[in-house]
């Protein structure tokens, strides 16, 4: 719940970005993951979505989602929420979304999301990379610019986290040697690409469907990257049908070995969830790393 102060304070706050007297009049709670408090808040100006999260802790954690958003949208390819305002309020920082109501899936969903997801990965840049540093759940996410994959991955995301886990203890030094062994395998395992605009967290929990029966994707951690990564994380958890995979295949084909790499790209999201929640995950990135 949102107490009444709280809702006055961030009634003035969201006003003064909007530049329109904004009431809150209700707030409900809603599944939002485990990372931010998520709510459908009424107004005198309609319904919205709100993210509140520690402003202390993560004092950009959504000026980067608003971004990652707006970047997402300005490809026209998948339904992405309109991202309204961020700023801070009684030492909350929150994220102002359009509220977007849930639908029934057309015929094609699948098809369809699968097109929309394609047409995005046909945005590249001349680098792999991003404008700057973003986040992936509460973890910074390093998108400093390199022109080979292989060596973004190694240096932005697999090496920083690596180091991370075991400076807290959640890994051993054996698995450390493991995946510098990797990172250096890394230009003969992956086909040369042009960086692709990814999601960057897309997993069935950040996507639903819309009002018009497609799919809306959310809560992205976005940066320039390989591709094969976006489709490995899709299939990390499940929710995906085949359908999806077979129609993206057929629009924007996959180099081929792509089976072969689909662990190799799951490592990055592994080591994230290692490293929040532990438990199975550690056991899950040790074994990727055992191939090589």
């Amino acid at each position: 719940m949102i107490d009444e102060s709280l809702q006055i304070l961030l009634g003035g706050a969201i006003s003064e970005k909007l530049q329109v007297k904004i009431h809150i009049n209700e707030a409900k709670s809603v599944n939002g993951g485990d990372i931010n408090k998520t709510f459908r808040i009424g107004t005198n100006e309609g319904y919205f979505f709100l993210k509140l999260n520690n402003a202390v802790l993560y004092p950009d954690l959504f000026q980067q989602e608003y971004a990652g958003l707006t970047e997402l949208r300005n490809a026209q390819a998948l339904a992405v929420p309109k991202p309204l305002a961020y700023g801070e309020a009684a030492g909350k920082s929150f994220l102002l979304l359009e509220n977007i109501t849930k639908g029934t899936a057309i015929g094609d969903f699948w098809e369809n999301f699968a097109a929309g997801l394609s047409k995005q990965h046909l945005r590249t840049k001349p680098h792999f990379g991003y404008v700057s540093p973003n986040y992936i759940g509460t973890l910074k996410q390093y998108n400093t610019p390199y022109s080979s994959w292989p060596v973004f991955y190694a240096f932005n995301r697999l090496m920083p986290l690596t180091k991370l886990a075991y400076d807290k203890g959640i890994i051993e030094a054996a698995t450390v040697k493991q995946m510098e062994r990797l990172c250096k395998q890394l230009p003969q395992i992956f086909p040369a690409e042009k960086p692709a605009l990814l999601h960057g967290d897309l997993w069935s929990g950040n996507f639903m469907i819309g009002p018009d029966g497609r799919a809306c994707v959310y809560d992205p951690s976005v940066y320039y990257g390989h591709r094969e990564v976006d489709l490995a994380m899709t299939r990390l958890f499940g929710g995906f049908d085949t359908r999806f995979y077979y129609a993206y295949q057929s629009i924007y084909p996959l180099a081929p070995g792509w089976q072969q790499r689909i662990g190799v790209c799951q490592l990055y999201p592994l080591l994230v969830h290692t490293i929040l929640f532990g438990g199975s995950y550690y056991g899950s990135v040790k074994e990727v790393l055992a191939a090589y």
